[in-house]
């Protein structure tokens, strides 16, 4: 179920937006009086085929990673001398524009209306409340402590870890100050500034927030069992879901955090458990199994904890009217969208790793978490993707919109179209950078499993 739960989602998402971005170049194609020949969701053999009352072919094909709009175009065939007028390549250069550039636009104008509803509809945060400060950090020398909640970070306001999280990453690789407010309950807010000193975070193994230093506050987590793989070895030990854990080899267990604890320190070693089941207690004998990550072995034995809930006064409703959360949305996308070029410009400049690029596999994983998280995530998912198709079809990279947008850009400039064997020549080369960034990022995605 859970693999089929993964590609449905995958599947939906990849529609979604792949639709609305063909759909952008199909609709200002036909205001401009452009004959469209194929409209197609997915490359490859069309699954589902039918013709529509405009003539074009609408096709749902095999292959569901990306679509095309195919456009009467002479440099492509054949065109009868009545329908030269309707062929793309005789449209002015300005129309040319508008038809590339419509799809990723499009791709960007849905994450505004994605976020739109979402401030609509309402979004529920955990305040971002210290829990702990690790000594030595940028955070502790700064003085910030425990117990304190972040109010604003550069001077922008904050309401979740989310928003820290994303206000932070602005500062990967910098050598700069950041300045963050935050207030204990009752108290008035004090400023901290924190000193930069190219600060470099390696993402696949922690957030900027717990790189700065916080460790953010979650309430006691109690040791009980909540899933259980199959194969692991706490199945294996004749353990069950909603088992409590009392003690391991004869010392109380207070949390769930102190039992992982125990469970990573002793790789391949018996470990003597007394756990409550139904008002019984049963001893058990549970052996981890080892596994190595950064070069060290650590133990696990297929568990994970039975799900507790959020205190009221550590959970924040973030909710506006229609009109403020059109303007919410527009500055949301734009902070994405920023962020996004920023991080481009960082992993060129060799500050972030290229390890954070992310290929289908790591899509179909997130598209899958996010929608079993609920609407809210996986709406919110849907437009930062929708963001990233969008900003990677502007690159100026031939074989992408943008590429297509700087020959156009180069053309209304010079009076006169980039000559073919350039284009030719720029085919290559985006083939090339295409494919090798889809290798480099689906080697990303193996590593990660």
């Amino acid at each position: 179920m859970g693999l089929i739960h993964t590609l449905l989602f995958t599947l939906i998402a990849l529609g979604v937006l792949v639709t609305i971005h063909e759909w952008g170049h199909y609709w200002v194609a036909r205001r401009c009086g452009v004959r469209v020949l194929r409209f197609s969701v997915g490359f490859g053999k069309p699954l589902l085929l039918w013709k529509g009352k405009d003539q074009t072919e609408y096709a749902i094909a095999a292959i569901p990673l990306g679509g095309y709009v195919r456009m009467l175009d002479e440099r492509e065939g054949e065109v009868p001398p009545e329908w030269k007028s309707h062929a793309f390549n005789n449209k002015p250069v300005l129309q040319r524009i508008a038809i590339v550039a419509a799809g990723p636009l499009v791709n960007l104008a849905f994450a505004v209306l994605a976020y739109w509803f979402l401030f609509v509809w309402g979004t529920q945060v955990v305040i971002p409340k210290i829990g702990d400060v690790r000594p030595g950090s940028p955070a502790a020398l700064a003085g910030l402590q425990a117990g304190e909640e972040i109010r604003s970070v550069d001077g922008f306001p904050v309401q979740s870890w989310d928003q820290v999280n994303l206000r932070l990453a602005r500062h990967l690789g910098e050598s700069s100050v950041l300045v963050i407010e935050a207030a204990e309950p009752g108290r008035s807010t004090r400023s901290y500034t924190l000193a930069l000193n190219n600060w470099v975070v390696d993402l696949e193994r922690e957030s900027p927030v717990t790189a700065m230093g916080f460790q953010p506050w979650r309430p006691q987590i109690e040791p009980v069992l909540g899933s259980l793989l199959a194969d692991g070895r706490a199945v294996a030990a004749g353990l069950q879901t909603g088992d409590r854990v009392l003690s391991v080899n004869q010392e109380t267990v207070t949390s769930w955090l102190d039992l992982v604890e125990r469970v990573q320190a002793s790789p391949e070693q018996p470990m003597l458990w007394w756990v409550e089941r139904q008002g019984r207690q049963l001893e058990l004998e549970v052996v981890p199994a080892g596994r190595e990550e950064q070069g060290v072995v650590t133990g696990f034995i297929g568990a994970g904890v039975q799900s507790g809930e959020w205190p009221d006064e550590m959970l924040r409703e973030i909710r506006y009217g229609p009109f403020t959360a059109l303007k919410m949305g527009f500055e949301k996308t734009g902070q994405m969208i920023s962020l996004t070029l920023d991080s481009i410009r960082k992993m060129i400049m060799g500050v972030i790793s290229v390890k954070n690029l992310s290929g289908p596999i790591t899509i179909a994983k997130v598209a899958g978490d996010s929608a079993a998280s609920g609407l809210e995530t996986f709406i919110s998912f849907l437009a930062y993707l929708s963001i990233s198709l969008g900003i990677l079809n502007l690159l100026p990279i031939p074989m992408l919109d943008g590429g297509h947008l700087m020959y156009y850009m180069v053309e209304l400039i010079r009076g006169k179209p980039v000559s073919e064997q350039v284009q030719l020549l720029g085919v290559k080369i985006g083939m090339f950078l295409l494919f090798s960034l889809m290798a480099l990022a689906l080697i990303n995605d193996l590593a990660r499993l």
